[in-house]
C-alpha cells in the first residue's frame, strides 16, 4: 500500500507557475506509475498527466500538453507536476495518485489533493 500528499498548490496570476509534488510512502514507490488528476468545482474529475515507473514514458491531457510537465524522482518517493503558463480554467483542486499502468486511467491510491487558483 502507498500513501500520497500533495503539496505546492496556491494562488498564481494568469500566466504563472507552480510546481506541485507529491510525496508517497512505503518502500513501493517505484512498482507504480503514477498520475495526477484535478477536478473543477462542479465538474468531474479529469485526467492531467501520467508518468511511468521508470520516467521513461509521460503521457499527458491535450488541454496540458506544453504547459505541464509531469517528472518523477524514485530516490524521493515524489512525483511533481510543473505547471506554466496558467490560466483561470486551471483553478481546480489537483490530485496525485498510483497505479499499474501509465496508459491506465484506473489508479489504486490517491492522494487528497491540493488547491491551484488561477486568477485573471
Amino acid at each position: 500500500q502507498v500513501q500520497l500528499v500533495e503539496s505546492g498548490g496556491g494562488l498564481v496570476q494568469a500566466g504563472g507557475s507552480l510546481r506541485l509534488s507529491c510525496a508517497a510512502s512505503g518502500r513501493t514507490f517505484s512498482r507504480y506509475a503514477m498520475g495526477w488528476f484535478r477536478q473543477a468545482p462542479g465538474k468531474e474529475r479529469e485526467f492531467v498527466a501520467a508518468i511511468s515507473r521508470s520516467g521513461a514514458i509521460t503521457t499527458y491531457a491535450d488541454v496540458v500538453k506544453g504547459r505541464f510537465t509531469i517528472s518523477r524522482d524514485n530516490a524521493k518517493n515524489t512525483v511533481y507536476l510543473q505547471v506554466n503558463s496558467l490560466k483561470p480554467e486551471d483553478t481546480a483542486a489537483y490530485y496525485c495518485a498510483a497505479g499499474d499502468s501509465v496508459y491506465s486511467r484506473e489508479y489504486d491510491y490517491w492522494g487528497q489533493g491540493t488547491q491551484v487558483t488561477v486568477s485573471s
